[in-house]
């Protein structure tokens, strides 16, 4: 009796006992694959290409690392590669047996998984191009909205930029303009997005000398960073 033969008969009809594990394992994986996810989703510019199984690639590399990480650690499981090494028989070597139905359930779990991911980014993306294109269109005579209050134009000028609300920068010697402070904006909100899909805030904070700074930053992934 070979090796698949044999895994069968110890767990036919039943839950196989390396579900719970692989499934956890599968799903932090795929968690921790956000970025390479993502990556290949901008590169692609729609959804996300799909292997001979149905699932993503990114899906299916998580689920034959894991099952290989598992499959080392208990020998009684079958190997998922054949002998050729093609990735497309995740699947079929198990077609016949009962794990098969346990494997698509995962899989379908990674699925919605990952398109959660990808519409969460697609929220915080639309997020960030309306952030962007409210800084831009709300310029008036060359005054930026208050990126703390959100409500009121900054005052800009060789000295400093302040707001109503309450903040004050001092910029002697800094050479900020609108143009210069729209470009700070921008590119510290597309930096934090390549990491993080939560929406990041805008304060003042005293820096080392008292004076006070524009940060930039998100309770969420701890990021943290200086406009001016």
């Amino acid at each position: 009796m070979d090796a698949l033969h044999r895994h069968r008969s110890l767990y036919k009809g039943t839950t196989p006992p390396w579900k719970e594990t692989y499934r956890k394992r599968c799903v932090d994986r795929l968690k921790n694959s956000r970025s390479r996810l993502l990556e290949r989703y901008r590169q692609m510019g729609e959804s996300p290409q799909r292997g001979g199984s149905g699932a993503s690639i990114i899906v299916q590399e998580v689920m034959e690392e894991e099952w290989s990480a598992l499959q080392s650690e208990d020998r009684r499981l079958p190997s998922l590669w054949g002998p050729e090494g093609k990735a497309e028989q995740m699947f079929s070597v198990m077609r016949e047996y009962d794990e098969l139905a346990v494997l698509e359930e995962i899989q379908q779990e990674l699925m919605s998984q990952e398109m959660s991911i990808i519409e969460e980014y697609e929220r915080n993306l639309q997020f960030e191009q309306q952030y962007i294109s409210s800084v831009v269109e709300a310029m008036d005579e060359m005054h930026i909205i208050c990126p703390v209050c959100h409500t009121n134009n900054l005052n800009i000028n060789s000295h400093f930029i302040s707001c109503v609300c309450g903040l004050y920068i001092n910029t002697k010697k800094q050479n900020i303009t609108p143009d210069v402070l729209r470009h700070l904006l921008e590119s510290r909100v597309s930096e934090h997005m390549e990491d993080c899909l939560h929406n990041p805030v805008f304060s003042v904070a005293p820096n080392t000398d008292g004076s006070p700074n524009l940060m930039i930053s998100c309770q969420v992934c701890d990021y943290l960073s200086i406009v001016l």
